[in-house]
């Protein structure tokens, strides 16, 4: 594996993208149970992320997720942007030094980092039915060499399930269940986007 500053820049103009094309969809996944803005929000962010690494492209990889994770704070609304931003943003202390990622074992310290910041700050636990049940099960199918696409659809599919127990769906009580958790569909698409840089 060698992931450089170039790929992890391109990766995030990958996620960017693949934000744009699914936001309609990820606000549609919002609507049931939340406030049916999450495509919007997480479009606002991402297009911020893209003018201000254009205007000054951040020269390694703990910089580009610095700068991902402070467009993320000042533009998304809700709960995405604080759970996004302390994910990059702690993705960027775990990268510091890091010329590029040349082992399995450090992008999963990395990705640890990002699932940390995000338990940390939503107070969330595994089966939640947050953006963690695709972060954390992700990190298992890294150590255990499945990342794949199917993999990770699957991962978030799952959500489904689920009975919301964090933020605007868990007011829903049961009636949560039966909708995909938005947060892990714009996750799927994170991590779906990483795949072609770990070859």
């Amino acid at each position: 594996m060698k992931v450089t500053t170039n790929d992890i820049q391109a990766w995030l103009q990958d996620f960017a993208a693949a934000i744009e094309k699914n936001k309609d969809y990820l606000s549609e996944l919002d609507t049931p149970i939340g406030d049916g803005d999450h495509g919007n929000n997480m479009h606002r962010g991402m297009t911020e992320y893209l003018v201000v690494s254009k205007g000054n492209e951040p020269n390694s990889i703990a910089n580009s997720f610095k700068v991902l994770a402070m467009a993320l704070i000042s533009k998304v609304g809700g709960a995405s942007g604080p759970l996004y931003g302390s994910a990059f943003m702690n993705m960027s202390k775990a990268a510091k030094d890091l010329p590029e990622i040349t082992t399995t074992e450090q992008l999963i310290t990395i990705l640890t980092a990002g699932f940390d910041g995000i338990k940390n700050r939503g107070k969330a636990e595994l089966g939640d039915k947050t953006m963690l049940d695709v972060w954390g099960p992700s990190l298992t199918l890294l150590k255990e060499d499945r990342f794949s696409s199917q993999e990770i659809e699957q991962l978030k599919e799952q959500t489904k399930d689920l009975q919301a127990k964090k933020g605007r769906a868990s007011y829903l009580g049961e009636r949560s269940i039966g909708h995909i958790d938005p947060g892990a569909a714009s996750s799927a698409l994170l991590f779906q986007t990483l795949l072609p840089y770990l070859n």
